[in-house]
């Protein structure tokens, strides 16, 4: 492999935080979940269904397939708000990635069905009152109970959706997207009181109405516990607070955060935490960063590359600032594990995880490292002293001389790491870099199940 070298103890490496993510997890939970999902969208239709004669005329087609739109809607927001609550169960078994990919999905079907319900409800109006689009719209807006408070949420639910579509997510900044993410839960409830004042499905019907309530009710139960009162709990029992700042590298720092009873935690080499820094200017954001090292007594580390206005303020964090964290969360652990040989290839940013997961990773375990130049590598020393423990192997994969890139093609890889099929892989780095990866390895005959890989970008 071209540009690629190892030995039995560490050549020089990176640490960075990982703050992208993508994880493979159990199968179970992956299949179960939307199986699951779809299932209570299939009931919606169904409780549509039995309580729908005979549609007749263009606006009873309209109404009938606004109705239904709306029914989906009302339970894609109950769903929407739900995949944002940070459920452990969730964002450990099944990956904060896995479930921030379907959180985003799920927005944009809400959308959609959101404008399809206003269009066809308003049109199939219109139709049978024989009246302009316009006048209708304006009769039941102003003069329908509860459509005042249901139009603005459904305003805000919009202008949520096009702030988070990826065209104009590449033009704001991290903080405005954020902020404006959370007026998801204004939407939802302004929105929620109409649904039961003007459906025609819940109308004399107590337990449909119940089970809608207890919808809603449980997923705001989720939020409360988990979004809310988890992380406060944590805080106030942990009282966490940086200890100390430590240049490793060029743009690259490693924060040591002192607590009481992290043992408590039950963190794992892999994972990461959302971290809140009440400090330098950074109190307003909150931002995943993993481990950098297995917890150590009262002690935990992130190490941080200056890529954003967020990371670029961690070095002039001061001893004893105040910290709030949330987590640990994701599934790029040792559960994963089902070989007794594994590969952690990390690229740049991603060797956070895998230089916690190296340390403590049981098996035979070998390290390769991607990164561009000498100067790019970090964490060198102790990447020498694990492997020399241990007896592991690390590999790195530098630019050449005239800045050409190592090929980590297929049959590199093949070559490189004999068995490789029989590896697990425990793959992280930029997002570009992880996909490629990914691909070149499938191409290697690397079992899907094997690859365990996270890419969450923000």
């Amino acid at each position: 492999m071209a540009a690629v070298h190892g030995r039995r103890t560490a050549e020089r490496s990176a640490g960075n935080a990982a703050r992208c993510r993508r994880s493979s997890a159990a199968p179970s939970w992956p299949v179960a979940l939307p199986a699951l999902l779809w299932a209570g969208a299939a009931a919606v239709i169904a409780l549509w269904w039995t309580d729908t004669g005979s549609v007749i005329g263009a606006a009873g087609w309209l109404t009938g397939a606004g109705r239904i739109a709306g029914l989906l809607c009302g339970y894609a927001c109950a769903v929407l708000v739900g995949l944002m609550a940070r459920v452990p169960v969730l964002e450990v078994r099944i990956g904060s990635d896995r479930v921030a990919r379907w959180h985003a999905m799920a927005g944009r079907y809400t959308v959609c069905l959101l404008v399809a319900h206003v269009v066809l409800i308003l049109a199939g109006y219109a139709a049978q009152d024989h009246a302009s689009l316009v006048h209708e719209t304006v009769t039941v807006v102003l003069d329908y109970p509860e459509m005042l408070k249901a139009t603005a949420g459904g305003a805000l639910l919009c202008a949520v959706g096009v702030a988070s579509a990826r065209a104009v997510r590449r033009r704001t900044g991290y903080e405005f997207w954020y902020y404006l993410h959370l007026l998801t839960y204004a939407a939802v409830f302004l929105a929620f009181f109409h649904q039961l004042a003007l459906g025609e499905d819940f109308a004399g019907k107590p337990a449909a109405t119940a089970a809608w309530y207890a919808l809603y009710l449980g997923v705001a139960a989720l939020v409360g516990w988990y979004r809310i009162l988890v992380p406060v709990r944590l805080n106030l029992r942990h009282r966490l607070r940086v200890e100390s700042v430590h240049r490793e590298a060029p743009g690259v720092y490693s924060v040591v955060v002192r607590g009481r009873r992290l043992d408590e935690l039950g963190v794992r080499p892999g994972q990461f935490f959302r971290w809140r820094f009440l400090g330098a200017g950074l109190g307003w954001t909150s931002t995943p960063y993993s481990l950098s090292a297995p917890p150590h007594g009262d002690l935990l580390r992130i190490t941080v590359k200056a890529l954003g206005g967020h990371s670029a303020a961690v070095p002039l964090l001061r001893p004893g600032t105040r910290v709030w964290a949330e987590g640990p969360y994701g599934s790029l652990t040792a559960d994963r594990r089902t070989a007794h040989r594994s590969l952690l290839i990390a690229g740049g940013v991603g060797i956070t995880p895998l230089r916690a997961l190296f340390e403590t990773l049981p098996g035979d375990v070998t390290l390769l490292y991607r990164a561009r130049t000498a100067e790019d590598l970090a964490l060198g020393g102790e990447l020498e002293a694990i492997a020399r423990r241990r007896g592991a192997t690390v590999r790195y994969a530098l630019n050449g001389a005239d800045g050409a890139r190592p090929a980590l093609t297929a049959g590199a890889l093949r070559a490189a790491f004999p068995g490789l099929a029989g590896h697990d892989i425990y793959l992280c780095g930029p997002q570009g870099f992880a996909e490629d990866v990914y691909a070149q390895l499938r191409a290697a005959g690397v079992p899907d199940r094997r690859i365990h890989h996270e890419s969450f970008e923000l």
